[in-house]
């Protein structure tokens, strides 16, 4: 991965992810849209393409994958310092509002009006993965063994309960050995 340094300021990494991160409940498959939003269509740091790089990277690498995605543009934008700024401001929010919420985490937790709001939190959590999934399925469901591997782990997600690591490891070997087919065969042409 190339950095550019000087491309965008350290205060500007903290505060674009110091913003995503304070502005998202449900953890790191939430934040996918505001990442998408801030990253590629407002700061132009990286496009689209890169983006699920990451996203995918992110998901292959300990942690949480909004986290990790903030760590690669980070250090894309400025190396070594991007990350842990960009990282630092992505963390930041929560550890700061779990830090509030646990001195009064009694009191809220027989709230009634608590609980109903975190009834309603859960549901648009879930419309903000499907959010996410819609957005990331469109870009990399895009030839016949793309849309049989998504069938096939779908399937086998539910059938079997396998370790996700599984899935991953599988992914990589069938993206591996169809793209040495289209290679091939694109040579024979």
């Amino acid at each position: 991965m190339k950095t550019d340094p000087g491309k965008t300021s350290m205060a500007s990494l903290f505060g674009t992810f110091a913003k995503i991160g304070v502005m998202t409940f449900g953890g790191g498959y939430a934040m996918l849209p505001l990442l998408q939003r801030e990253v590629v269509e407002q700061k132009k740091w990286c496009t689209e393409d890169d983006l699920l790089d990451y996203f995918a990277i992110g998901q292959c690498t300990p942690g949480i994958i909004a986290v990790n995605t903030a760590t690669f543009l980070g250090y894309k934008q400025r190396g070594n310092g991007g990350a842990i700024f960009a990282t630092l401001g992505m963390v930041f929010p929560s550890l700061v509002i779990i830090s509030v919420i646990s001195y009064a985490l009694d009191a809220f937790e027989s709230n009634t009006y608590v609980q109903m709001a975190f009834c309603g939190v859960r549901v648009a959590v879930c419309a903000l993965i499907l959010s996410s999934i819609l957005k990331l399925m469109n870009k990399s469901i895009v030839d016949i063994p793309s849309f049989v591997l998504c069938i096939l782990t779908f399937g086998l997600m539910f059938a079997f309960n396998l370790s996700p690591v599984i899935f991953v490891m599988g992914s990589i070997v069938w993206g591996l050995f169809f793209s040495l087919i289209k290679q091939k065969r694109a040579g024979r042409k």
